[in-house]
C-alpha cells in the first residue's frame, strides 16, 4: 500500500459535510469585514449593498433548481427547512382551511423529517410512514393507495442521505399534483449533485443545505411554490423577514456563500457528476477485486454519483473505523452517529442488525482524487483483513 502524494486522513464523508470551496470563501470574506451592513436596514448604503447582494444570491439559488427568486426562503439549514415545510404546511391547513388532515412519508427519511411527522401526530394529524422496497425506493403502488382525499402533504426525500438512492420524484409529483396534495422533498443530498428541477418534479416545497454543496454551515433554503400557491405557517415570530415566513436578520456572508456555491454547481454539475461516477466505479471495482464478501446497499443504478453504501460480511463497522484512522468515512448518517444502534435506513431496506452493523457509507466529492480512491481500496482491504482476523481469533 503506497502513501506517496496522499495526505491522510483521506476524507470520504462528503454526505456528512463538504469543505467550503475556496471560491465560495473568497466570495464570502468581504461580507464579514468591510461590507458588514444589516440587509434589513436599507435606509443607508451599507444596508442596501447587503440587501442587493442577498437578492443576487437568491437568484443564483433559484436558477439552480428552476425556481423564481421570490420562491426562495433562506433558513439556517435543511433541518429547519424540513421542519418549516412539514409543520408549517400542516398548521396552515388546520388554521385556515381544515379540510385535510393526513401526512404521508417514508420510514427511510432523514431523522428530522421523521421527528417532524411524529410531532404532527402529537398535534392530532393522521400520519402514515410507508415502508420502502429492498432497493430503498418508494413503492409507488403503496403510495398511490396511501394518498387519498384526506391527504394534505407527501414528504419524500429526493436522494437518501445514507444509501444515496434517488427516488422517482417526477412520478410522485405528478401523482400529488393531480390530487391536489402538497409535495415536499428533502433535497439536501441531491441538489447540486444531480439535476433537480422544481417544475418537472412538480414540487411545492424543497429543502436545501449549504454545507452539503461546498457552501458554509448554518445556511439553507426552503423553496415555497408561488403558483399554484403553497402556504406555510411560520415556526417562530419576529420581524417578518423572508416574506413573513422566516423572521430574523439574514446572515449576509452565509447567504452570499450559498449563492456562489449554487452558481458553481450549476456550471459544473454535469462534469462533476461524471467524474464522481468514474471514481465511484473505480473504488467499487477495486473493492470487489481485493475483498471477498462485499455487497452494495440499495439500488445499484438510481443512486447519487458519489455514494457507496456497502457491507462486509464478518466485519464490525465501528471496529473498522478504529482500525482505519487514515480514512474518514461513516457507518451511517452523521446526524445520529452518537447513537450506537443499527441504521433505521438499512433496517428499512430489510438488512438484519448484523448486516447493518457491517455497513459503511463512503461519500466522494469535488476534491477526491483517483490516487485517494486507490489508497482507500488498499487501506480498506488491509483493515478488513485485520478485522476478520481479529474476529476469527476471538
Amino acid at each position: 500500500m503506497t502513501r506517496a502524494n496522499i495526505k491522510t486522513p483521506v476524507y470520504l464523508d462528503y454526505h456528512a459535510s463538504t469543505p467550503v470551496d475556496p471560491r465560495v470563501m473568497d466570495a464570502m470574506l468581504p461580507w464579514f469585514t468591510e461590507k458588514f451592513g444589516n440587509p434589513h436596514s436599507t435606509g443607508h448604503g451599507f444596508g442596501r449593498e447587503a440587501a442587493e447582494a442577498i437578492e443576487i444570491a437568491r437568484g443564483q439559488v433559484a436558477s439552480l433548481i428552476g425556481a423564481d427568486p421570490r420562491e426562495i426562503i433562506f433558513t439556517s439549514g435543511a433541518t429547519e427547512s424540513n421542519n418549516l415545510a412539514i409543520k408549517g404546511a400542516a398548521r396552515f391547513e388546520r388554521k385556515h382551511r381544515d379540510r385535510r388532515n393526513k401526512i404521508v412519508s417514508l420510514v427511510s427519511e432523514h431523522k428530522c423529517v421523521i421527528e417532524s411527522v411524529k410531532d404532527m401526530a402529537q398535534e392530532g394529524f393522521e400520519t402514515v410512514m410507508l415502508p420502502v422496497l429492498s432497493s430503498g425506493k418508494v413503492d409507488l403502488a403503496e403510495l398511490d393507495r396511501a394518498v387519498d382525499d384526506n391527504t394534505l402533504l407527501v414528504s419524500i426525500m429526493t436522494a437518501n442521505n445514507e444509501i444515496g438512492v434517488v427516488q422517482p420524484v417526477e412520478e410522485i409529483g405528478a401523482m400529488t399534483r393531480e390530487r391536489g396534495v402538497l409535495f415536499h422533498s428533502d433535497g439536501a443530498q441531491a441538489v447540486a449533485k444531480i439535476p433537480v428541477d422544481v417544475e418537472r418534479a412538480k414540487l411545492d416545497l424543497l429543502s436545501i443545505s449549504g454545507h452539503k454543496i461546498y457552501g458554509p454551515k448554518g445556511i439553507g433554503v426552503l423553496y415555497v411554490r408561488r403558483r399554484p400557491r403553497t402556504r406555510v405557517e411560520p415556526l417562530f415570530s419576529g420581524g417578518g423577514q423572508e416574506r413573513t415566513i422566516r423572521s430574523g436578520t439574514l446572515p449576509t456572508p452565509l447567504v452570499i456563500g450559498l449563492g456562489e456555491a449554487c452558481a458553481m454547481a450549476q456550471e459544473y454539475l454535469a462534469e462533476e457528476a461524471g467524474t464522481m461516477r468514474i471514481l465511484r466505479d473505480r473504488l467499487l471495482k477495486g473493492v470487489h477485486e481485493r475483498i471477498a464478501g462485499v455487497a452494495l446497499n440499495g439500488d445499484e443504478e438510481d443512486r447519487l454519483p458519489g455514494n457507496i453504501s456497502m457491507r462486509f460480511s464478518g466485519v464490525d463497522a465501528l471496529q473498522m473505523i478504529e482500525i482505519a484512522p487514515d480514512l474518514a468515512f461513516s457507518t451511517g448518517s452523521a446526524c445520529t452517529s452518537d447513537v450506537v444502534e443499527p441504521s433505521h435506513v438499512l433496517r428499512a431496506i430489510g438488512l438484519s442488525d448484523e448486516e447493518a452493523g457491517s455497513s459503511i457509507r463512503i461519500g466522494l466529492g469535488r476534491f477526491t482524487t483517483a490516487d485517494e480512491v486507490d489508497f482507500a481500496v488498499d487501506y480498506l482491504a488491509e483493515a478488513i483483513g485485520r478485522c476478520r482476523a481479529n474476529g476469527s481469533a476471538a
